[in-house]
């Protein structure tokens, strides 16, 4: 074996730029495939994220609109907080506004929420605090903005504690912030900043004092861990159908399933997209084949020494077998640590966490020494079946 791999070394380097470009070939498919994967999952874990911290990931119970009776009031909350699947309940009330601070005035997605909103829905204060029971009891008119709007308007926390005009019905009505909401892993607001709207959270209470309503707009559930969420939704409605009499007057979204199928999702898509990545593979194991088969004809008159010397064919083939595996594990091993490395670029320019995907990474290695070989078998067999005197005559 060490005579073997002192041989490969040896014969590659007589060509090295040949064998530069062909190492290379190896390594941009390997990369390709390891960068692709990278993105993929990265992808997954920000969309994971940004769905939790919008608290997409429990059940939602609305009003369908089939029927004027289908509304949720604080009685059917109470209903629900009841069952013993449930561990919590919140409303929710939900409507597109504007939002003003000093002179930006921005298209927001105004949230009313209660104060045990936090250990439903997943919000996470980065700065200040979250709503309190005196907010809510009292219709305070305090609010909560994410971070996205905090750094359009000032610098982060610097906007704790400013007030800011959000509007109700066409009337400018004055908030004061009392904290930030974190917004997931940030991608979103890298990417789409400028075109996707700010989140603001008010209590509830406020903004039924301020439209004039006593009913919600939904019921976020959060389930007990026993209990399968599909079926509690289910329960619920027809629970409500039967008080309300109406007939499918309500609708539970599973939003922890829709999540779990947009993630399936992608990861078809970066198998889809691997497997692109993955022709460049078969691609560069053809410039091996190349190498090889020109190999072969440089160093017809060598092959013809070592027969003569006693080389068997099965010696002659496996040198060459050799040199095309270690092409491909030195190309494979390059690929690994330029994709890595490429990755880990991106996820800083897009401030997002770093997801490598080991698997990917071994069978885009496995696949391009496997076929960098197999594509060499015929140049090796070829060589192994040069005759002696045939080969000495070469020039």
């Amino acid at each position: 074996m060490i005579d073997y791999l002192k041989c490969a070394l040896r014969n590659l380097g007589r060509k090295q730029v040949r064998t530069l470009l062909t190492i290379l070939g190896i390594t941009i498919g390997v990369a390709s495939v390891v960068i692709i994967a990278s993105i993929s999952q990265s992808g997954a874990t920000a969309v994971t994220g940004e769905m939790e911290s919008l608290g997409l990931s429990g059940i939602f119970i609305s009003p369908s609109g089939k029927s004027e009776n289908a509304v949720l009031d604080s009685q059917d909350l109470a209903m629900i907080n009841r069952l013993r699947e449930v561990e919590m309940t919140t409303p929710v009330m939900m409507t597109s506004t504007e939002v003003s601070v000093r002179n930006i005035t921005t298209d927001a997605v105004l949230w009313g929420i209660d104060s045990n909103a936090g250990s439903v829905v997943s919000l996470q204060a980065v700065y200040g605090r979250l709503f309190t029971q005196r907010d809510i009891s009292i219709c305070a008119q305090v609010c909560l903005v994410d971070e996205l709007f905090a750094k359009k308007a000032y610098s982060r926390s610097n906007i704790v504690g400013k007030k800011v005009n959000i509007n109700f019905g066409g009337s400018m009505q004055e908030f004061t912030v009392v904290g930030i909401i974190k917004t997931g892993t940030g991608l979103l607001e890298n990417a789409l900043g400028d075109y996707i709207p700010s989140f603001i959270y008010v209590p509830y209470t406020t903004v039924q004092m301020l439209n004039q309503r006593s009913d919600f707009d939904d019921i976020a559930v959060k389930v007990k861990s026993t209990a399968e969420s599909e079926a509690v939704g289910n329960m619920i409605v027809k629970r409500l159908d039967i008080e309300k009499g109406t007939t499918d007057g309500f609708v539970s979204t599973n939003l922890a399933k829709q999540k779990d199928g947009l993630l399936q999702i992608l990861s078809i898509v970066t198998l889809i997209l691997s497997a692109v990545g993955a022709v460049s593979l078969v691609v560069a194991s053809l410039s091996i084949m190349t190498t090889m088969l020109v190999s072969v004809t440089e160093r017809t008159k060598e092959i013809g020494i070592k027969k003569a010397l006693g080389a068997s064919r099965l010696a002659i083939m496996t040198e060459f077998l050799f040199e095309a595996m270690l092409l491909s594990l030195v190309g494979s091993i390059g690929g690994i640590i330029i994709g890595c490395g490429v990755s880990w670029i991106l996820s800083l320019v897009f401030h997002t966490s770093l997801s490598l995907r080991p698997d990917i990474m071994l069978m885009a290695a496995a696949f391009a020494v496997l076929s960098g070989t197999v594509f060499s078998v015929y140049p090796a067999y070829k060589a192994s079946r040069l005759k002696p005197v045939d080969a000495l005559r070469h020039e």
